[in-house]
């Protein structure tokens, strides 16, 4: 076993450090004996290592003589040939063992002396080369200057990447654009109309036919208000005035119900065939924009006709819609 009382005590001592930058000094050297005297229980690396040789299938075991010794070899018996197998195994295992346990013993020597080395460093007690120290911290000076345009030059370039990225993006996107453009503004046209004319027409008749109506119903109750009342010639002019006006107002009455039937329905069959044809070439027109399809492009462009909207006529539409 490791002393590590030993270890933690050579750990914490000082360790002067001469003008040559050699750390050994005579307490390394006593620690030196010390791991040397804490080895001497390891296993013999020299001791006669057993070898196997495969020949065709067959196993020889062979022990190499030790020096001032006749040869000896094993009788060639079932029991001695099992008992040399099972020792040959023990002896590689210890074998592997010891190649781990010196492994481990020069990784702990060396870690200690490089631990000792570092905490000499840090309490200051380590020589320095003043001219090359001054050169190791010009050069990460100079490495931090080197990162730094490096990081500005990658971003430059990220951002130049990007701009151009984006004129081909625009590019793309104007390809065709003033078909789709002008199929917008059919588009917006055809429901403009259809929205601030053929509607508003309909309302229109419908607003007069709801003020027909009021007119109407009052007519009828002054009428049935004058045949219940009392008779006279003066009643019967009155109730004649009140048929004539009954019967103005009922024919106002039924001219406004029967347009206003009529146009419900125009404007119903108007509404669909608008709106189907509108979103059939609105979905060409964005269709041939996206794709580049050539055919939905020829079949957009044949409708291009009145397509142009001003800005004015665009605002009026916008005022009107609000």
């Amino acid at each position: 076993m490791i002393d590590f009382d030993i270890l933690s005590k050579a750990a914490t001592m000082g360790i002067p450090i001469n003008s040559n930058g050699d750390s050994r000094t005579a307490e390394d050297d006593s620690l030196e004996q010390d791991m040397q005297h804490l080895m001497v229980s390891r296993p013999n690396l020299n001791e006669p290592a057993l070898f196997l040789e495969a020949t065709e299938g067959q196993q020889r075991v062979s022990y190499p003589r030790i020096a001032n010794q006749p040869g000896h070899y094993p009788a060639p018996s079932m029991h001695h040939s099992n008992s040399n197998l099972s020792m040959m195994s023990e002896k590689a295992t210890r074998g592997v063992a010891v190649e781990k346990f010196d492994s481990v013993k020069k990784w702990s020597i060396d870690t200690y002396k490089c631990t000792k080395q570092m905490f000499s460093k840090h309490f200051g007690r380590d020589t320095k080369t003043m001219e090359l120290e001054a050169q190791i911290d010009v050069l990460r000076e100079t490495k931090m200057k080197y990162e730094h345009i490096l990081r500005l030059a990658c971003e430059l370039t990220n951002h130049f990447y990007n701009m151009i990225y984006n004129v081909e993006t625009q590019r793309l996107l104007c390809k065709n654009g003033e078909i789709l453009l002008g199929a917008i503004n059919f588009f917006v046209s055809s429901i403009n109309r259809l929205f601030n004319k053929t509607m508003e027409d309909t309302l229109m008749t419908l607003r007069m036919y709801e003020n027909a109506r009021l007119e109407f119903a009052a007519y009828i109750t002054d009428l049935e208000d004058l045949s219940v009342g009392l008779r006279g010639a003066e009643a019967l002019v009155r109730i004649e005035i009140a048929q004539q006006q009954y019967q103005i107002h009922e024919d106002k009455y039924e001219r406004l119900h029967s347009d206003v039937s009529i146009k419900l329905k125009f404007l119903e069959e108007n509404k669909v065939k608008v709106m189907h044809k509108q979103l059939l070439l609105f979905y060409n027109a964005v269709a041939a924009y996206f794709t580049g399809n050539q055919f939905l492009t020829q079949t957009t462009q044949g409708h291009q006709y009145n397509m142009k909207l001003t800005g004015a006529e665009f605002i009026r539409i916008q005022n009107k819609t609000k």
